[in-house]
């Protein structure tokens, strides 16, 4: 058995990064090709001692729903206004049903019974606070399929912060 572990653990070694390299290669396709879409921020925390500066986010279509009310995994359907804010239009366990100008966010149901929809969470470099205290929505591009990535924060006149 000695005599295979270094090739059982090389394998593996190749497995993992085969698969990092993959989740890489598919977030960089969705924040080049996907659609975005603005989602209002609900209150949210600003700071934390221990990570570094970071604005913890919440967002408002998914802040009246309790996570026993929805499926703990599924979809969030939502429309968007002509401004690009998405509007929720009901939650669904499955990708269909979806009609013509409706978009799939994947979402779970994590701690608290909190329904979370994209990112948690935005890090930015020590210091800078100030410039994102005023963020009004989270910009996320998503794919066919309901992935999403977070690409920045948005000030209320949908201009990116930088």
């Amino acid at each position: 058995m000695k005599k295979y572990s270094g090739y059982i653990i090389l394998v593996n070694l190749i497995l993992f990064l085969g698969l990092f390299n993959f989740s890489v290669v598919q977030k960089e396709k969705i924040i080049e090709e996907g659609q975005l879409i603005l989602l209002e921020l609900a209150p949210v925390d600003p700071r934390s001692l221990m990570q570094g500066d970071y604005m913890r986010l919440n967002y408002a279509i998914s802040d009246e729903v309790v996570g026993n009310q929805v499926p703990i995994r599924g979809f969030c359907v939502v429309t968007l206004d002509p401004d690009g804010v998405a509007q929720r239009k009901r939650y669904q366990k499955k990708s269909s049903p979806k009609n013509e100008n409706e978009h799939l966010i994947e979402y779970t149901v994590g701690e608290w019974n909190r329904v979370q929809i994209g990112a948690d969470s935005f890090f930015f470099q020590e210091g800078e606070g100030e410039k994102y205290a005023d963020a009004k929505y989270g910009g996320v591009r998503i794919d066919e399929k309901g992935n999403s990535v977070l690409v920045g924060l948005y000030d209320s006149n949908r201009k990116k912060i930088e």
